[in-house]
């Protein structure tokens, strides 16, 4: 599949679909619809809310996270992941090779970029690292490349500035997102693969499209990690700021860093904020310490550790 035309036979999600919880498909974006659109069809397929991180031009291909139900609530964090990208770059006269490869080594590092001018955002000048960029192959004026690369890196004004720096004049003629963050090629499914599997599941058969959704705590394995008395979660659920004697144990972390939030039996209850860092205090101790700011784990889920009539304020 790679255009929108061969989209359009995608079916709605079948009336008898299972409901499942909320998750992260990685999808295969074709070339020519939208990241909007494809998230469209995604949540069409499935009946349920999608969002997506990390926008895709029209006619760039790759990985696209699809963030199922609440699971939009990851964005921030999903959006601050590292790509990769296999780009074809051409230049607008030959050169040697040698040449290329010294260009590609002195844009590794820091460089400037202000977005191009078809982008949504502010052209703002910015600053993102180049970790790594590999000259894989050149052919006359075609340049193919590997680059790794901070978020919010735009690979088309990399191609213009790498051809001004070699003085030919470059632009990008193909895109393809190989990696965002922990998901990389392996873990893509495509539109068609998920319809297939969506009605399997309809007929009874979960088992390709429970494979399909990565949990919410898959998503981000790289935050720290705080885990609660049971008899402190059903608070956390209904909004309560987190004591430190409802912590059982804790990772590092600085004051206001993003932190996971689970259950004694690792279930991803939600992310929190530090409001102190973790070398300050120890599980167990007074003090209000996490503010959380996403809860993913229903209310009820675990008994109620507050007394009926009064409104959990921290938990404990």
């Amino acid at each position: 599949m790679n255009s929108a035309q061969e989209c359009q036979d995608l079916e709605p999600a079948p009336a008898n679909l299972p409901r499942f919880g909320v998750g992260i498909i990685v999808i295969d974006k074709p070339r020519g619809p939208s990241s909007h659109q494809v998230a469209a069809w995604v949540g069409n397929i499935l009946g349920c809310k999608v969002g997506h991180a990390g926008t895709l031009d029209p006619q760039v291909s790759g990985i696209l996270l699809v963030m199922l139900g609440n699971a939009v609530r990851l964005a921030p964090l999903l959006l601050k992941h590292d790509k990769e990208y296999v780009c074809l770059m051409r230049l607008h006269k030959v050169v040697d090779r040698q040449q290329i490869d010294a260009v590609a080594a002195a844009f590794t590092g820091r460089i400037y970029q202000r977005p191009p001018r078809r982008s949504a955002v502010k052209r703002l000048l910015r600053i993102r690292t180049i970790q790594q960029l590999d000259i894989l192959g050149v052919d006359g004026k075609l340049v193919l490349m590997k680059v790794r690369c901070d978020a919010g890196t735009y690979i088309r004004s990399l191609c213009h500035h790498m051809g001004l720096a070699l003085g030919t004049g470059a632009h990008m003629q193909e895109l393809r997102r190989t990696r965002s963050g922990a998901f990389d090629e392996s873990t893509m499914h495509t539109l068609h693969d998920l319809q297939d599997a969506c009605c399997a599941a309809a007929a009874g058969n979960r088992a390709a499209l429970d494979a399909m959704i990565v949990s919410v705590d898959a998503a981000v394995p790289d935050i720290p990690t705080v885990v609660v008395r049971d008899t402190a979660i059903d608070a956390l659920c209904h909004g309560a700021v987190l004591a430190g004697v409802g912590v059982v144990s804790c990772g590092e972390f600085r004051k206001d860093q993003i932190v996971a939030v689970l259950s004694g039996k690792r279930e991803f209850i939600g992310l929190g904020k530090a409001l102190a860092p973790s070398a300050s205090w120890k599980p167990g101790t007074p003090g209000l310490f996490i503010a959380m700011t996403a809860v993913f784990l229903a209310p009820g889920t675990y008994p109620k550790g507050w007394k009926k009539g009064c409104a959990p304020k921290h938990a404990s």
